[in-house]
């Protein structure tokens, strides 16, 4: 007889007929998920008050933690213990009322064989919308089947009736007739511009250095090399320890003078003398080092582009890299000279940055950076969190927020438009500031590269900043994060419901033109380029094709 100790698998007892299971993925941040915490708790009871009324009965699948004081799951372990005791047929709700990181829930849905349903609370206090399209975003990347809901108070007839048809069938349903496949292009300057972009792009490649992989748990935001490296796009694979102790080498004199460039050209900061929640002129300092070591670095590597995780990496040692990623992504920004002193680095000229380490917006941002570049426009590109909207003055219009920095040409005035918030100590414990201000009235190309069906694909759009009275953008920011840069943005053709339904990541591309025929040429040449490299492209909304 064998002496082996054999394992020992317990299995979940069936559940019940008519029983729907909940869970809540959380923030790796104890000081996010312990004052997001109440949102949480009313969502949760708003969805469970609405499941009942359909005649089913909720049971949340793990307890609040008398230690913490909350009920989310907070680290991939957590999520293995948690998804361990639900029967795997059962319907499972994931319930989103914040930021959360979908590594933590993503091993027990991958193995999950019942219906998967993410819900999230249409409100704009906490980013629970952008929590859920990050999660979703990474369901479609993994090929898993998911529905997906939103509501601002569980009781609108659209939500109660889809919720009704997902207990039933255990889907819901969602109108994508705003969406179409690329069609055949005409032959323009612009299509031969952008199939002239790719090409080149596949002869001679592309760098994008990636500064520590799978910032907050988005794995939508990470991209294989399988499907990177076909589209001439490869990775230098940085560490931000070297980052850091590059940063120790520039000196003070350097650094100041960052932050003199940019008070001349109009910036201004609200400064304070509390660390732990004022803005300082030392976390500018370590700002402006981080400025000119990534410059640098970049400059070693022969970069093309560059990404900084920062919230897992940096956030406990470093004032932010907000400030930091707007003035790379913005032709007009303070000069950094070679190691050697020979050399201003990329003189005049942007360094795409992809905030978060977002690889989505890596190849995003580098195509149209090509591409604006080449027509002879401002480069300037951004992503925002899809973070919030409601309708003003007969449009839906969406509050997009990025948690630090624009370029400074996406606001009116540049950098006398900006002002430095120092970002707030629940995030960012050694604070740093942001570039903060609302971005201009104009006309937007908006996009996302995201991976589908084991393929790369994007969305394009057409849209428009538009400027809101100031008390209404003002009531937006401080519902939202009053510290960090706004887009309000129209998008055209676009519902929000359909947005909602299709957008398969937490961040949005934009980028400005000076005019809607601009953005509507500009729009063809990227598209061109992206399907040259081989993307599957998908034009969404009221897009005006030339022919």
């Amino acid at each position: 007889m064998t002496t082996y100790a054999m394992p020992t698998i317990s299995t979940p007892a069936p559940a019940e007929p008519g029983t729907v299971y909940l869970v809540s993925s959380g923030d790796l941040r104890e000081s996010a998920n312990v004052a997001s915490w109440p949102v949480q708790e009313a969502l949760e009871q708003m969805i469970t008050a609405a499941i009942e009324a359909q005649g089913h009965r909720v049971v949340r699948a793990h307890g609040v933690d008398p230690e913490t004081g909350h009920g989310f799951i907070n680290s991939q372990r957590k999520g293995l213990e948690v998804f361990a005791g639900i029967p795997r047929e059962v319907p499972l709700v994931v319930a989103i009322g914040n930021w959360q990181y979908s590594s933590h829930v993503l091993p027990g849905l991958r193995s999950h064989q019942g219906p998967i349903l993410t819900v999230a609370n249409f409100v704009a206090q906490w980013p629970g919308l952008v929590g859920l399209l990050g999660l979703n975003g990474g369901l479609t990347k993994m090929g898993k089947p998911y529905s997906t809901l939103w509501t601002v108070d569980g009781t609108d007839d659209w939500f109660t009736d889809q919720l009704a048809g997902w207990l039933t069938t255990g889907r819901v349903n969602h109108d994508d007739s705003h969406v179409r496949p690329l069609p055949a292009l005409p032959e323009t300057d612009e299509t031969a511009l952008g199939r002239a972009l790719a090409a080149e792009l596949l002869h001679a490649k592309a760098i994008i250095g990636v500064f520590d992989e799978g910032c907050m748990g988005m794995y939508n935001a990470i991209i294989d090399d399988e499907l990177l490296n076909p589209i001439g796009v490869y990775k230098e694979r940085l560490s931000q320890s070297e980052l850091w102790a590059q940063m120790q080498q520039v000196s003070d004199e350097e650094a100041d003078a960052v932050g003199d460039w940019l008070r001349e050209a109009g910036m201004t900061f609200r400064l304070g003398t509390d660390e732990a929640t004022e803005l300082t002129e030392n976390q500018l300092r370590w700002q402006y080092k981080m400025y000119v070591a990534v410059l640098r670095m970049s400059d070693d590597f022969g970069l093309d582009a560059v990404g900084i995780q920062y919230q897992q990496g940096l956030k406990n040692l470093s004032p932010a890299s907000d400030l930091v990623e707007g003035l790379l992504n913005n032709d007009s920004r303070p000069p950094v000279t070679s190691r050697d002193g020979s050399r201003v680095l990329w003189e005049g000229r942007a360094l795409p940055h992809f905030n978060e380490v977002d690889e989505g917006v890596a190849v995003d941002a580098l195509v149209t950076h090509r591409v604006w570049r080449a027509m002879g426009l401002d480069p300037a590109t951004t992503l925002h969190d899809v973070r919030w909207g409601e309708e003003f003055g007969g449009d839906y219009v969406w509050t997009m927020e990025i948690s630090g920095s624009v370029p400074a040409s996406h606001l009116e005035g540049g950098y006398a438009g900006a002002e430095g918030w120092r970002q707030g100590p629940v995030f960012f414990p050694a604070g740093g500031a942001t570039l903060n201000g609302v971005s201009r009235p104009g006309e937007i190309v908006w996009s996302r590269v995201y991976i589908a069906d084991g393929g790369l694909h994007v969305d394009l759009g057409r849209g428009s900043a538009v400027a809101l009275p100031e008390s209404e953008s003002t009531r937006r920011k401080e519902m939202t994060n009053p510290e960090w840069p706004v887009m309000h943005a129209v998008l055209h053709g676009v519902s929000r419901d359909q947005f909602m339904g299709r957008h398969k990541a937490n961040h949005i591309q934009v980028v400005y033109t000076p005019d809607a025929g601009t953005a509507d040429q500009a729009l063809v040449a990227k598209a061109a380029m992206f399907d040259r490299l081989g993307l599957t492209v998908h034009l969404c909304g009221q897009v005006q094709l030339p022919g």
